[in-house]
């Protein structure tokens, strides 16, 4: 399997089912800014909302083959598994990526079990051959992350940022963007790392925050 994270901003991702599983996966390609189209004869009140809302494109009736056309990706997820290989086929023929609900053959990639603070995410996964390891093993990533890993991954990207600007390519600028890694999860204004990062951006005239 090859590792990624995908930007899925405004990418036209279809979704087959619109029933208990296929809900989450829609909500997921929605937080990711999917343009997401939904096909199925019968739909959830709360995924009917959402394409009354305009938050998705709801079109209630079984699936077509030229819903296909244009896709990104699609996601399968109804209760009828000869229907989900189905899509799985006819996506294989377009090479369109195609995640078939429980059916790892079928699957072209996997949802990974996801650890997520801001815009830091963990993401684990079996293959398709143990879910459940993937959520233990990702509820002990969680108990290990603390709350505030976001902000503290927000601060330093505006540091990298200011070092970026300040420091020319060089071994000055890595051994900066090396201590910033080194940083200690802490208040930026009590730790020493950060104090000499801000001294030496500081000696270079830049704003120190």
């Amino acid at each position: 399997m090859f590792p990624i994270f995908l930007k899925l901003e405004g990418r036209p991702c279809l979704v087959v089912g619109a029933g208990t599983i296929a809900a989450p996966k829609i909500d997921s390609l929605l937080r990711a800014g999917g343009a997401v189209t939904v096909v199925a004869p019968r739909v959830r009140p709360e995924i009917e909302a959402k394409g009354r809302a305009g938050e998705l494109v709801l079109h209630i009736r079984e699936f077509a083959s030229s819903d296909l056309d244009g896709a990104f990706l699609v996601v399968t997820a109804t209760d009828l598994q000869p229907v989900n290989h189905l899509v799985a086929e006819a996506a294989r023929q377009r090479n369109v990526l195609c995640n078939s609900v429980d059916d790892p053959p079928d699957c072209d990639f996997f949802y990974p079990s996801v650890v997520q603070r801001g815009d830091l995410q963990v993401a684990i996964s079996t293959a398709g051959k143990s879910p459940a390891l993937a959520q233990r093993l990702r509820e002990e990533v969680d108990a290990m992350l603390p709350e505030d890993t976001g902000a503290w991954l927000d601060q330093l990207g505006e540091t990298r940022s200011r070092i970026l600007e300040a420091l020319p390519p060089g071994e000055e600028r890595k051994h900066a963007l090396h201590l910033l890694a080194r940083r200690e999860s802490c208040d930026p204004n009590a730790c020493p790392v950060q104090q000499t990062l801000d001294r030496l951006l500081q000696s270079r005239g830049t704003n120190t925050k």
